[in-house]
């Protein structure tokens, strides 16, 4: 598909802006290199669409930029992008893209929907609450601490606090509701931090890559600040007995299932001793050559630009299946 005119979509108005921003930086260099003719579009802090070199295009132009693109590959991390808000405007737009499609982005990047689902379908997460305003102000919940206090839908650990003491709690609620209106308020699991990257194919095939361990010295918390200062370390693959990768391959593929994701997802879990603990799903994870996702895949031999080439080629083969299921019957 070298050659094809590729839309790449950054930025944002949510707290992950500059995570956007960098990852398709990241996707807009390896396609252009391979010989893409990348058209670059950029949501600003301030919800504008912009274009080339910044230029303002607005919402009807950045409409026009997709429907001239054989594909799109959005790369907006967190709410307003990664919680199906582009799914729907490219399913609108009539353009193939890059990620889950809206049902799933929208469940996926609620974690209360999330828990709900892996609790049905087997897999364990760990014991929790949801609070609501109406719920803080009538009393918080007074389960065992410490706890970890998130808002329900944000992502890269933006508003998460781990609480030792029920002084702090309120405070690390108020802080999480700065970001949601609803929050969780979790018991902390203790367990080994391990990330599965499972790729889902147009024909029903799963692949999962080698399991990657974020080890940061804190057992059960892996907060903003060690997301991205660099203190935390990423053993690919992660060093695991064979029963244990066996039971967390099962609980991803049986997670992103369950949800319906497609193309990649990150499944995020502790392992315990009494097996895996499911902590979230990323249906849009970072996604520069440093991430994880694109780390595990190197481990199976797929480079970065060949992972590309694979979501960009499944996501137009999806598209043209799904016109394919609601094309009108041929008579005669």
């Amino acid at each position: 598909m070298a050659g094809s005119r590729i839309a790449v979509i950054g930025g944002g108005t949510s707290c992950e802006h500059e995570v956007s921003l960098a990852s398709a930086a990241a996707v807009t260099e390896a396609l252009t290199g391979a010989g893409y003719a990348v058209e670059p579009l950029t949501i600003d802090r301030d919800g504008r669409w912009l274009g080339h070199a910044g230029h303002l295009v607005g919402l009807a132009g950045a409409v026009r930029v997709l429907g001239s693109c054989v594909a799109a590959v959005p790369m907006l991390h967190g709410p307003g992008g990664e919680d199906g808000t582009l799914a729907a405007l490219c399913e609108l737009a009539g353009v193939p893209y890059v990620g889950s499609r809206v049902r799933a982005g929208a469940m996926a990047m609620d974690k209360w929907a999330t828990k709900l689902v892996a609790e049905a379908v087997g897999v364990r997460t760990a014991p929790g609450t949801l609070v609501t305003r109406a719920r803080a102000a009538a009393g918080l919940p007074t389960g065992p601490l410490p706890a970890v206090v998130k808002p329900v839908s944000a992502g890269s650990s933006y508003g998460v606090s781990l609480v030792h003491d029920a002084q702090r709690l309120a405070a690390a609620v108020e802080a999480a509701f700065a970001l949601d209106d609803r929050v969780l308020v979790e018991e902390v699991v203790h367990g080994r931090e391990i990330d599965l990257a499972v790729l889902g194919r147009p024909d029903g095939t799963r692949t999962v890559a080698p399991p990657l361990e974020i080890v940061t010295g804190r057992a059960g918390f892996f907060d903003l600040a060690t997301k991205y200062d660099g203190s935390a370390r990423f053993l690919v693959p992660a060093p695991l007995r064979a029963a244990q990768l066996t039971s967390l391959r099962e609980a991803a593929l049986t997670v992103y299932d369950a949800l319906g994701c497609a193309g990649v997802a990150r499944v995020d879990f502790f392992l315990t001793d009494a097996g895996p603990v499911l902590n979230e799903v990323n249906t849009m994870p970072g996604f520069t050559s440093h991430s994880q996702v694109p780390r595990m895949f190197t481990a199976q031999g797929v480079s970065y630009l060949e992972l590309l080439e694979l979501l960009i080629a499944d996501a137009v083969a999806a598209a043209g299946d799904r016109r394919g299921e609601h094309a009108a019957p041929r008579v005669g």
